[in-house]
C-alpha cells in the first residue's frame, strides 16, 4: 500500500469514531494525477445522499498529458461502498455534531486508488490543547531517553 496524502486536519480538529475504505469513481487523468501525488484535501468532507456517498472539495490537479476535455479539478466525486456501509454511516451521523470526512488516499497493491473516510464528532478547543500537551509532553521524554543513551 502507498499512501498518497493525509489528510492531517482531520486528526486535529475531530475524534475519529469510525472508519471505511472505499472505492473513489475517476477518470484516467485523474488517477494518474493521484499516482503524481497532486492531491490536496485542504477542506474536504463527504456526505450521504440517496443511499449514496459523494466527496466533494477534495483537489485533484489536472494531468498535463491527458488531452484537451479534463474534469473539474474540484468536483464532487462519487465513492463506491457496500449498502451496508452506507446504512451504518446514516446512522451515525443522524447524531447531532458528527461529520463525515476523508483521512487519507492511497493506492493498494493491486494498483486501485482507495479513500479512508471516517465519522469524526469536532473537537472543542480545551480537547486541541490537551492534544497539544500530550504531543509536547511526548517528544520531551523521547529528548530525555535519546540523551540518556548518550
Amino acid at each position: 500500500m502507498k499512501i498518497i496524502a493525509t489528510n492531517k486536519k482531520a486528526y486535529q480538529n475531530f475524534n475519529l469514531l469510525e472508519k471505511w475504505e472505499c472505492g473513489i469513481a475517476l477518470t484516467g487523468g485523474e488517477v494518474k494525477s493521484i499516482r503524481a501525488a497532486e492531491v490536496n484535501f485542504k477542506d474536504s468532507y463527504a456526505w450521504v445522499k440517496d443511499e449514496q456517498v459523494y466527496l466533494s472539495h477534495m483537489h485533484i490537479s489536472p494531468y498535463e498529458q491527458a488531452g484537451y476535455i479534463q474534469p473539474e479539478p474540484d468536483r464532487v466525486r462519487k465513492l463506491l461502498m457496500h449498502k451496508k456501509e452506507i446504512k451504518r454511516i446514516q446512522g451515525l451521523m443522524t447524531a447531532r455534531g458528527k461529520t463525515l470526512v476523508p483521512t487519507r488516499i492511497y493506492i493498494t497493491e493491486r494498483g486501485l486508488v482507495k479513500v479512508e473516510i471516517a465519522v469524526g464528532q469536532g473537537k472543542k478547543l480545551y480537547d486541541k490543547r490537551d492534544d497539544i500537551k500530550k504531543r509536547e509532553v511526548n517528544r520531551e521524554i523521547s529528548r530525555a531517553v535519546r540523551r540518556h543513551k548518550n
